[in-house]
């Protein structure tokens, strides 16, 4: 099992995606989990440190994203990244005010270099500003550690607690040292070893696998996208011939990329592969279609369906395996719920 996350709430930021690929780069594990997790949740996880994401919301607008605030006893690092950094200070009394000037686009910031946040950067860093709301009053406890023209309070952190907050968006390239300020939080604040790579991942993984499953079988769906194919390479790292996969040919693949999954995975990896030809089935339900929303879940429903049928000629196999892309998570759960289609 991996040790070391940093748990990332996701508040709706279209960046939030990128505090994730940043994190790993730097070698420190990170998951994206929905601003409203329950902390029961978050505390079985057992995070080394939360990063709250930005939002397009105001915290005082009505159906604005509130975690649970429990996450300020966790006694762990917290890094508020623009609406994190407002909801950091709405929650201990400081005051988030519309700005009468908004800030979208490059801006320089003066850091305070004596803060761990900021070790090894310029005293004059030039940073990316994205928000329409801006924190007005301090709140009691915080200090300053940048500022900007537009941002009197462009960076904060509490005296006795480990929270820090920033306005910009250190995630995106646009914030030249971003990776370095996400490299200081991860490890000199909150003591990350910065030793986690894919390669780790994989290994973990894989143990973990092993155990759940022990001598059993898998059932697999595979459709040669990245999703099922990792997956069904982890699984075949794990125990080899006992995966089972089914690879569903709906007749809407690239030309020739059906015989292209087909021999990859069965002469190449040599796995258990059953090829089901449902072409005329599919061009069947969707002749005459010509709205895509309608074609989608069209092609959604006769792929269970197809699927469930060759699955019941199965019933020694036990488990069900399933790989899941994050922007597949986004398309069917985002922050606050399903995504708008």
């Amino acid at each position: 099992m991996i040790k070391e996350t940093v748990l990332i709430l996701d508040l709706g930021s279209q960046y939030t995606q990128l505090i994730a690929k940043t994190t790993r780069r730097l070698g420190v594990y990170s998951e994206i989990v929905p601003y409203n997790i329950c902390l029961d949740e978050i505390k079985k996880i057992a995070p080394r440190a939360l990063i709250l994401s930005g939002s397009p919301y105001s915290v005082y607008q009505q159906d604005a994203p509130y975690p649970d605030k429990g996450i300020l006893s966790l006694g762990i690092p917290i890094l508020g990244i623009c609406y994190g950094m407002q909801l950091l200070a709405h929650w201990f009394d400081g005051t988030v005010v519309r700005s009468s000037k908004k800030e979208y686009g490059n801006a320089v910031i003066e850091v305070d270099v004596a803060s761990p946040l900021f070790e090894g950067v310029e005293v004059s860093e030039r940073v990316w500003m994205s928000h329409g709301d801006s924190l007005a009053k301090l709140p009691e406890g915080f200090e300053v550690i940048a500022r900007s023209e537009n941002s009197p309070y462009a960076a904060v952190h509490h005296k006795t607690h480990p929270f820090y907050a920033i306005q910009f968006h250190p995630e995106v390239t646009h914030s030249i040292n971003g990776s370095k300020i996400l490299d200081n939080f991860l490890k000199k604040i909150s003591g990350f070893k910065g030793d986690w790579t894919a390669t780790s991942f994989i290994n973990s993984s894989v143990a973990e696998l092993q155990q759940t499953i022990g001598d059993e079988k898998v059932l697999l769906a595979l459709s040669g996208g990245v999703d099922s194919s990792v997956t069904a390479a982890l699984l075949d790292k794990t125990i080899g011939n006992r995966l089972v996969a089914v690879f569903v040919n709906n007749g809407l693949l690239r030309k020739g990329e059906a015989a292209e999954v087909e021999e990859i995975f069965s002469d190449h990896w040599h796995l258990k592969l059953i090829t089901v030809n449902a072409k005329e089935l599919f061009y069947e339900r969707l002749n005459g279609i010509s709205d895509p929303e309608e074609k989608r879940k069209i092609i959604g429903r006769t792929f269970i369906e197809v699927f469930e049928k060759e699955a019941t000629k199965h019933q020694e196999i036990k488990y069900l395996a399933q790989g899941t892309l994050y922007p597949d998570v986004i398309e069917s759960v985002s922050f606050k719920g399903p995504s708008a289609t």
